[in-house]
């Protein structure tokens, strides 16, 4: 598939990239995307929730009245759960939600999800640009010149690039990432991909393609 290359200010440049077959058209698999997208979730929860138990509470250390005698019923200490104040019964306590998926799955649910934003036209390649300094005006000018404004946006980098990163972050529907560290989730979640070349080339690489050695493939193609 071949895709033209655009500037940063939304117009069309004579060159045009060509997406590689082994990432951006395999057969998608579903399955591998599932186990990537909840491992990714699961790796996100904290795990720290924890209520205190019987022997964590507060109080308690003598028992409230004596066994027999005061017609109420007998009680040894005031941390039981049936107390106000007293620990709970089979609380939460921390652990980890870890989900672990080998890295072969990981790739295919890349190369998957890739393959389908492939087919939705979803993708769009700019020349490697950058901002003098963080100005979200700015991007909010790039992706009304691409006519992305109404979109949701994952702009993807050839390297981390804090101006950038900083333009986009208050925008709600804008992300900006390194593109070799774009997981599978985040290239779902978006609406359209936005490469840099350097971008797709780092992406294609690190998933084994043949931009790994070499500059996307370019051609000159004639304007109207």
């Amino acid at each position: 598939m071949k895709l033209k290359v655009y500037k940063s200010d939304g117009k069309a440049t004579r060159r045009s990239v060509t997406l590689d077959e082994s990432v951006f058209g395999i057969e998608p698999n579903d399955h591998a995307i599932w186990l990537d997208v909840r491992s990714i979730q699961a790796n996100g929860r904290q795990g720290t929730h924890k209520t205190k138990e019987r022997g964590e509470v507060r109080g308690g250390g003598a028992k409230p009245w004596r066994q027999k005698g005061t017609g109420r019923a007998r009680v040894g200490t005031i941390r039981s759960p049936l107390w106000p104040g007293g620990g709970r019964t089979f609380g939460p306590r921390p652990k980890s939600y870890t989900v672990g998926v080998n890295r072969k799955t990981k790739a295919l649910a890349r190369k998957s999800a890739l393959t389908y934003k492939a087919r939705e036209d979803a993708i769009r390649v700019l020349e490697d640009f950058s901002f003098d300094q963080p100005k979200t005006s700015d991007m909010v000018a790039m992706l009304a010149a691409l006519e992305l404004a109404d979109k949701k946006v994952l702009v993807l980098t050839g390297s981390a690039d804090v101006n950038l990163y900083k333009s986009g972050r208050n925008l709600p529907r804008v992300s900006v990432v390194d593109a070799a560290s774009a997981s599978t989730y985040d290239l779902l979640n978006a609406g359209v991909l936005v490469f840099q070349e350097s971008g797709l080339q780092r992406l294609t690489g690190a998933l084994g393609g043949a931009a790994a050695a070499e500059e996307p493939a370019t051609e000159t193609t004639e304007e109207g």
